[in-house]
């Protein structure tokens, strides 16, 4: 009787002291599950994305919807599964730099320096529905260390001004775009562009509308001009509106990504990506790039 009452007394603390853990462990994943869930639609793009430098697959299985997630990027299967395969990539870093974000009603955009495969600068684009994200776009290009302008492709003001004006840009970027890239009123360029600062990140473009004019003058003279044939989508928050289109450069199907910042009614600085579109038979989805 001495013995057993003696175990229960050895037991008894033990029972009291996984009682407790299981308690504050099912507590802290509570309050874990309630911050995840506060967060902004921008906070929880910028939380997948730097996922993927962190390895923490739980973030993603948190956010990406597992019901319905479209991929646009036809390097990469669709659903959330394809997301989630990055993570088993073997003997590859991730290294994720995210310069800025922006969020727009249900989507979110962001413009990030990339390490994997090499460096790359890239811009991603989700679209949230319930608080989860439902569908993603990116564009991506290799990363030039020199540049004409010598500005580099991410450089420059990140602070987002006057959320009040984010509609009347993008109706500016989006007139900017019917009459100057498709060429409509290509006269027009100075009712867009500032003639008194135009801060160019391309980085084969120089600085000034005359850097606009002589690069697009030159691959025209080579026969490559750049055409722009569609744009799908105009997305803003504040000065900065980022544009959506397919087109044509060096003789290649491509897609170009086109973030401008807009100061006084005039677009005042501009970061591309220029990324080919691959033939149809090598995709890895069929949701088609935008």
């Amino acid at each position: 009787m001495f013995k057993r009452n003696g175990f229960i007394t050895l037991l008894l603390p033990l029972v009291s002291m996984l009682i407790v853990s299981m308690f504050f462990g099912c507590n802290s994943q509570i309050t874990r599950r309630k911050m995840m869930e506060n967060k902004s639609n921008k906070e929880k793009a910028i939380a997948v994305l730097n996922s993927l430098q962190t390895r923490d697959m739980s973030v993603a299985l948190e956010y990406i919807s597992g019901q319905a997630y479209i991929q646009h990027n036809l390097d990469a299967g669709d659903g959330r599964e394809g997301f989630l395969s990055l993570f088993e990539i073997p003997n590859v870093k991730f290294k994720v730099n995210i310069v800025r974000a922006f969020e727009d009603g249900d989507f979110v955009f962001t413009h990030t320096v990339y390490d994997f495969f090499g460096p790359k600068v890239g811009f991603d684009i989700f679209r949230f529905k319930d608080g989860k994200i439902v569908e993603h776009w990116d564009n991506l290009q290799e990363i030039v260390t020199e540049t004409v302008s010598g500005r580099s492709q991410v450089n420059g003001p990140t602070e987002i001004k006057d959320p009040d004006k984010t509609e009347e840009n993008k109706k500016l970027v989006e007139r900017f775009v019917n009459d100057v890239l498709f060429g409509k009123n290509p006269e027009k360029i100075t009712d867009y562009i500032s003639t008194e600062k135009y801060y160019q990140h391309n980085p084969g473009v120089a600085d000034g509308l005359d850097g606009l004019g002589n690069a697009l003058k030159e691959l025209a003279k080579a026969g490559m001009p750049m055409v722009y044939s569609k744009t799908y989508r105009i997305l803003g928050e504040g000065t900065f509106v980022l544009t959506l289109s397919e087109g044509t450069f060096m003789k290649k199907h491509v897609a170009f990504f086109d973030l401008f910042r807009i100061e006084k009614s005039k677009i005042v600085e501009h970061w591309d990506t220029i990324e080919e579109i691959p033939a149809k038979e090598t995709w890895k989805n069929k949701n088609g790039k935008f």
